[in-house]
């Protein structure tokens, strides 16, 4: 599959997956930015990424992003629609630091990772409630 991809910067490297068996492609800093200590930021890419239609790219914290930065996605995953490829349409990553000292992401460190996947749309249709009641939040231990 190709993506069509906008570097904003020239000096911005293109996302690459890491090994021939990597599902997904990792996604680095476009410039310095400071996460204050409990608070969060964005993270500039310096990327456009043209998700292909009934496509969603998928934004997620490397496995290291915590241990090596102390920092967690701050929204839990980030979700790219398809239609998000404009020219002002930058993509971010929303970092969170729970510690207390600020943390710096240098330009170039990858922090997070990137899934395209395909996408399905649903058609709600109202209508009553089905089967019987396997209990609240968690009922099956």
């Amino acid at each position: 599959m190709q993506i069509k991809i906008t570097r904003l910067n020239p000096s911005v490297a293109l996302p690459e997956y890491q090994t021939q068996g990597s599902a997904a492609f990792d996604l680095a800093a476009a410039e310095q930015t400071i996460i204050p200590a409990g608070q969060s930021g964005l993270v500039p890419t310096g990327l456009i990424i043209a998700t292909p239609e009934n496509h969603v790219l998928v934004l997620a914290a490397r496995s290291s992003l915590f241990k090596k930065k102390g920092l967690m996605l701050a929204n839990g995953i980030g979700v790219i629609d398809s239609d998000y490829r404009g020219p002002d349409d930058q993509i971010y990553i929303a970092c969170f630091n729970p510690g207390t000292r600020p943390v710096t992401v240098e330009p170039g460190e990858r922090i997070a990772q990137g899934l395209i996947l395909p996408c399905l749309r649903a058609d709600f249709i109202e209508s009553q409630p089905e089967g019987s009641n396997r209990g609240g939040f968690g009922s099956t231990g």
